[in-house]
């Protein structure tokens, strides 16, 4: 598999050249997320979910979080390193979704934190300061002042009608603009899809995060190269 091609508008890929001994912890600084950010489906099967991933990256990510509930602990320590395998050999950073410890026994390059999964700034004393932390923040802008100075981005959501979190609070796209007046990395999620994507980088986020629009398609790789054009093009569009 081999890497999607440099663009300025993304994140600076994870090059498996700089690979070495040295946690992820002890790496230099990342930039911002920026650009298509896949989220896993809640998927223990590895014969299922592998092949989902490596034709996802094959697309062209600029992130992918690995979010996977089931499977017992060990079941999915195993999983995330077969994915962390994957991503580092395309280039791609990996973030854990809620789990800090095994963020930190995969050597991911990030975590993402929900309101329940911990107190941020104990969560970044135990990740370091190089790996990207990530917050939910819902339609909470007060929370996304409050936890700049921790985390590197925030994510609000849902943006629209989400089929994997229904019940989920609704976060106006005025949330964005005012989020990057104040010098804010935000992630939109929630509803995401190729009809929408181009629409919440406009209001003012910096990356979308997608389940449905890339997993639940065929061909995941063409969902993706569908996807990341539609955003990059918005993102050229800004005079960030």
């Amino acid at each position: 598999m081999t890497a999607h091609r440099p663009d300025p508008t993304a994140s600076p890929p994870f090059s498996p050249d700089d690979q070495d001994d040295r946690p992820a912890s002890q790496r230099a600084p990342r930039a911002a997320l920026r650009g298509l950010y896949a989220i896993t489906p809640d998927e223990a099967d590895a014969k299922r979910l592998l092949p989902a991933v490596t034709r996802a990256l094959e697309g062209g990510l600029d992130a992918l979080q690995f979010r996977v509930k089931g499977g017992s602990p060990a079941e999915r320590l195993e999983l995330a390193l077969a994915v962390h395998a994957l991503t580092t050999q395309a280039g791609v950073p990996l973030i854990i979704n809620d789990d800090v410890e095994l963020a930190c026994a995969v050597n991911a390059e990030g975590v993402h934190i929900g309101r329940d999964d911990g107190d941020p700034e104990q969560v970044r004393a135990r990740i370091g300061p190089h790996r990207w932390l990530g917050v939910s923040c819902y339609n909470d802008l007060q929370r996304a002042r409050q936890l700049s100075a921790v985390a590197d981005h925030v994510g609000f959501g849902s943006v629209f009608a989400s089929p994997t979190k229904p019940q989920a609070v609704r976060a106006p796209l005025s949330l964005f603009a005012q989020a990057r007046s104040e010098g804010l990395n935000t992630v939109g999620i929630g509803g995401i899809d190729r009809s929408n994507a181009a629409q919440v980088i406009a209001a003012g986020a910096d990356a979308v995060a997608i389940i449905t629009d890339i997993f639940g398609d065929p061909d995941p790789a063409g969902a993706v190269r569908m996807l990341r054009g539609i955003v990059h093009e918005a993102l050229s569009r800004r005079n960030d």
